[in-house]
């Protein structure tokens, strides 16, 4: 820009205000400073707090009364399936103590969330629900509830019912879609990870 050009933007000659958002970016100073003048603000990004300012997750946790729970990929399992630790870790989401506290009376550590895939529990649950499964609860003790489970090497939430055949205990595997027909199952094939607790649905 020539020295005459620079002068006349000063002097608001050439429509210096409507220019002003430019000059504040390409400067990085603000808009208002450049039009009204004064002590320039201070520019600087502040500087990060030092580590452990605002305490460690479990300070946090304490303080504000949450809990973080594991998310998992139910749909994939990397072992045989029979324990959380089997499934890829997705992420965490955040909980208040009290209602987990409300939903189950289990170590926080056993709770985990996973996404529902297909469409086998239709209506109860959808494709996309994310259910919170509690793996301290893997003895089916109760018909008929649904659970987190293994069965030739894929994850499922299904439906179980304990069976007694000729050759020992089996497991019906149930689905609430009347369109997908029921399983049966030796008893040592079907390993449990837990029960769902709790669902969550986008509405």
């Amino acid at each position: 820009m020539k020295e005459v050009t620079y002068r006349a933007y000063e002097n608001n000659q050439n429509g210096y205000a409507r220019h002003a958002p430019a000059f504040s970016e390409r400067l990085n100073v603000p808009t208002n400073w450049l039009l009204r003048g004064g002590p320039l603000p201070d520019t600087e990004p502040p500087e990060p707090p030092p580590p452990g300012e605002f305490g460690t997750p479990e300070i946090l946790a304490d303080t504000y009364n949450i809990e973080l729970v594991r998310q998992v990929d139910i749909s994939y399992a990397m072992g045989d399936g029979a324990i959380v630790e089997d499934y890829p870790e997705t992420g965490f989401m955040p909980f208040q103590r009290d209602f987990l506290r409300s939903v189950t009376r289990s170590p926080i550590s056993r709770l985990f969330l996973a996404t529902v895939h297909g469409e086998s529990m239709e209506p109860t649950l959808l494709r996309s629900d994310m259910v919170l499964i509690d793996a301290a609860q893997n003895r089916v003790a109760q018909q008929d509830q649904i659970w987190a489970l293994t069965y030739a090497g894929a994850g499922m939430i299904k439906r179980l019912r304990r069976v007694r055949g000729e050759s020992g205990d089996k497991y019906l595997i149930l689905s609430d879609n009347p369109s997908v027909p029921a399983q049966e199952a030796e008893y040592e094939d079907v390993h449990i990870v837990g029960k769902v607790v709790w669902i969550a649905r986008r509405m």
